[in-house]
């Protein structure tokens, strides 16, 4: 009988040690599991910048470039290759402008004026924008997105922090940069169309204004769009 009693409890210990192994390794298992999967929480996207809608008498040159950056969060649908995704971010955008240069120091005038100009060897029109980002995604590997294709689209909205103009020449053999800083003629929001797709980790988007770069007294329907390359991760 006392064999049996000690057989029993040894059995019973021996059980609840199991379990409770088999619970921490559960555990740990999906501890590993968020550490090593990713759902594109950080992205960075690199771009060339455009003016789109732009009339003949603005004039752009080079490589006009962006640069963005987001924290998303994923929203993954149960059993489903598709999430919804929503974040904030910061976007950057530089386009140079050909042998003009814009007014910014007028302050009698409400609307933008391009005035063709040889002063400066460099001139460019840039804006900073705080936004946020939604997205609707479709990923091969559904709780993988550093594997398998992937593809999102959505919109972002952004507010203007920052918008203005620097120009470079050289006056008696030294280099002189002129900075001009005035979001008067910009709308302060912007609401763009975004889509992104690609393979792991790297991806090519598109994104395009849906209202005008500047506001409407300017009588110029200037639609700002940016085609270039994403990585994202974690």
């Amino acid at each position: 009988m006392k064999k049996l009693l000690f057989t029993l409890g040894f059995i019973a210990v021996a059980t609840g040690v199991f379990a409770q192994d088999n619970t921490a390794g559960a555990a740990m298992g999906k501890a590993k599991q968020r550490a090593v999967y990713s759902r594109d929480f950080f992205m960075i996207q690199f771009s060339y910048d455009g003016w789109a809608q732009a009339p003949d008498s603005v004039k752009t040159k080079g490589l006009s470039r962006g640069f963005n950056m987001a924290l998303m969060y994923d929203f993954p649908f149960s059993k489903s290759h598709f999430s919804v995704a929503a974040g904030l971010g910061f976007s950057t955008s530089s386009v140079f402008l050909d042998k003009q240069r814009i007014d910014m120091s007028n302050g009698s005038s409400t609307a933008v004026r391009f005035i063709s100009s040889d002063l400066y060897r460099k001139y460019k029109v840039a804006t900073t924008y705080l936004e946020i980002p939604l997205e609707i995604r479709y990923r091969q590997v559904s709780d993988n997105a550093n594997k398998g294709f992937k593809a999102a689209i959505g919109a972002k909205v952004g507010m203007l922090v920052n918008a203005h103009t620097k120009g470079k020449n050289s006056l008696g053999g030294e280099k002189n940069i002129i900075k001009e800083q005035n979001k008067r003629f910009f709308n302060p929001w912007r609401f763009a169309a975004t889509a992104r797709i690609g393979y792991g980790n790297f991806a090519l988007f598109g994104s395009v204004n849906l209202n005008p770069l500047f506001k409407d007294n300017t009588n110029l329907d200037i639609r700002p769009y940016s085609i270039g390359i994403a990585l994202s991760g974690l």
